[in-house]
């Protein structure tokens, strides 16, 4: 099978369990992109761009349509589709343009804050998938292959040092850093020690499963995660909830608190099918799973619902 005709790949996710930072020799440490995880595929005959569900984002992203001209091959690049905004990634303007269908709109917001695609792995080279070798030598490929521009980097990587890496990301306020083994293989969507998620922000993907309403406007959004078969309860959140975002819930389907039998018996909510998803950024999780001073960030495409899973006190997308 070539999966570079197929296209039915899906990357390899970051193990999250509230890590420390460490230095180790063992590791290639890099800053984590607040951005858009995505898959490119690239050749002559141009990008094709498909997100963590597969779902093809080319038309998203129309700044991105020559990233292919930047390579000396083909091949298949994992990386971050991110803006940069006053020196620092802005999540809510990548994920509002995640979220565009309309075609003008896409190219007036490519035009006033375009997107750039970082690589921090590459899969497929020439002819041949390279998913067996070890991270080093995957990076040393990926490193030759490239020609950056504006549009396409290859994400830096840091050797040893990932306290003082973490360090620095915390004090520019930005959302954390990534550790992986030198010499760690790449598992299709399979979660692995071998690479782990060392944030200095915390930010989850939740389901969103209803809302309060005060005349036009949402006054909190209910979220929760799933535990075995049901949907428990996380918390509620009151800022950072965009109009787009609003409109895109009040056009969801609704449903009934029976859906939801963990949660507390609420009144006056407007119930929604869960099968939308949010990012929720907070300071840490209390003793019964609820987040401290949670800040909505956008609702996502990119990530089913089934895959928010609460265990152990852990959310793992």
């Amino acid at each position: 099978m070539d999966i570079f005709e197929t296209k039915d790949i899906a990357p390899m996710l970051i193990f999250d369990k509230n890590q420390k930072p460490f230095n180790s020799d063992e590791f290639y440490f890099e800053l984590k992109f607040d951005g858009i995880r995505c898959l490119a595929y690239l050749s002559d005959e141009g990008v094709e761009l498909r997100n963590k569900r597969n779902k093809r984002v080319t038309d998203t992203y129309p700044e991105l349509n020559s990233i292919h001209k930047q390579v000396k091959k083909r091949c298949i690049l994992d990386g971050e589709v991110f803006v940069m905004e006053k020196g620092r990634p802005n999540f809510f303007e990548v994920q509002r343009r995640s979220l565009m269908t309309n075609k003008i709109k896409i190219s007036l917001a490519a035009g006033r804050l375009p997107v750039c695609f970082a690589a921090y792995d590459v899969l497929y080279a020439g002819n041949e998938q390279i998913t067996d070798r070890p991270l080093s030598e995957r990076k040393k490929i990926l490193s030759d292959l490239v020609n950056e521009t504006p549009f396409l980097v290859v994400s830096r990587v840091f050797k040893k040092e990932g306290i003082a890496l973490y360090n620095a990301a915390e004090q520019q306020g930005l959302e954390g850093i990534v550790a992986k083994k030198k010499d760690s293989k790449y598992y299709f969507g399979k979660r692995s020690k071998d690479w782990i998620k060392i944030k200095a922000l915390i930010d989850e993907d939740f389901i969103v499963c209803g809302y309060f309403q005060k005349s036009d406007s949402i006054i909190s959004v209910l979220i929760g995660s799933y535990s075995e078969k049901n949907i428990v309860y996380r918390g509620h959140i009151s800022l950072g909830i965009s109009r787009v975002d609003y409109g895109i819930m009040q056009s969801t389907s609704r449903a009934s608190n029976l859906v939801y039998p963990e949660f507390p018996n609420f009144e006056n909510v407007v119930w929604l099918q869960p099968v939308l998803v949010c990012n929720v950024q907070y300071m840490e999780e209390t003793e019964s799973g609820g987040l401290r001073q949670p800040v909505f960030k956008g609702l996502r495409d990119d990530v089913l619902p089934e895959n928010c899973i609460y265990q152990n006190n852990i959310v793992e997308v």
